[in-house]
């Protein structure tokens, strides 16, 4: 082999090692981002567990939202307590959500059933625009807690508005689904945990 064939063939070497280091590192990331991508796309974050659940309800008193009214009265806030005797439906919204509002004819929906109580957490909103929401889309909620500052979202282990939690008449956790309650979840998930809270909490005495 000649001198210029050799330095040729030195040259086409170092070149090819040059790329493999060069492309390595980016294979190795495009790999692990890959296997992030699959885990991510695998999981349903309605499905997200809470460490909440079966475990009672955050002992969290909220004042309510001034001059919001239901059937001509004033709603109030949410106690502790009332989350108690009753199979409670706990939504926790925003009128900046833009979820909430294709969720909420769907919450109305569940309002109408006597056998649970719907009431709603607002999470950082002002005042005015919650009222303005609840007046443009209805109102489901008996009880309405104010969270300005988030404190109260934390306690309930909120991952993001809207979410909602079933609890039974023990005041336990029983169900959360995260994300807007949709037609589909409406009868594979929500209904199905509210029924079971029913039929399992032990009547009121």
């Amino acid at each position: 082999m000649t001198a210029p064939e050799q330095s040729t063939t030195q040259e086409q070497g170092v070149v090819t090692r040059t790329r493999l280091i060069v492309l390595l590192p980016l294979l190795a990331f495009m790999g692990l981002a890959a296997i992030f991508i699959l885990r991510l796309g695998a999981g349903d974050p309605s499905r997200i567990p809470s460490a909440l659940i079966g475990r009672p309800a955050p002992q969290v008193s909220l004042p309510g939202l001034p001059g919001l009214e239901r059937d001509g009265a004033g709603v109030p806030g949410l106690d502790a307590a009332m989350l108690k005797g009753e199979v409670t439906l706990v939504n926790v919204w925003a009128s900046w959500c833009v979820p909430c509002r294709d969720e909420a004819p769907l919450l109305m929906q569940l309002a109408a059933d006597k056998r649970i109580r719907v009431v709603g957490i607002t999470y950082k909103d002002q005042a005015e625009n919650a009222r303005r929401f609840l007046g443009r889309y209805g109102n489901p909620f008996a009880a309405n807690g104010v969270d300005g500052n988030g404190r109260a979202a934390i306690e309930w282990g909120v991952y993001g508005v809207p979410e909602t939690f079933v609890v039974d008449r023990e005041g336990r956790i029983a169900y959360k689904l995260v994300g807007p309650i949709t037609p589909d979840n409406l009868e594979s998930a929500l209904k199905p945990a509210i029924e079971k809270a029913l039929s399992s909490s032990a009547s009121p005495s």
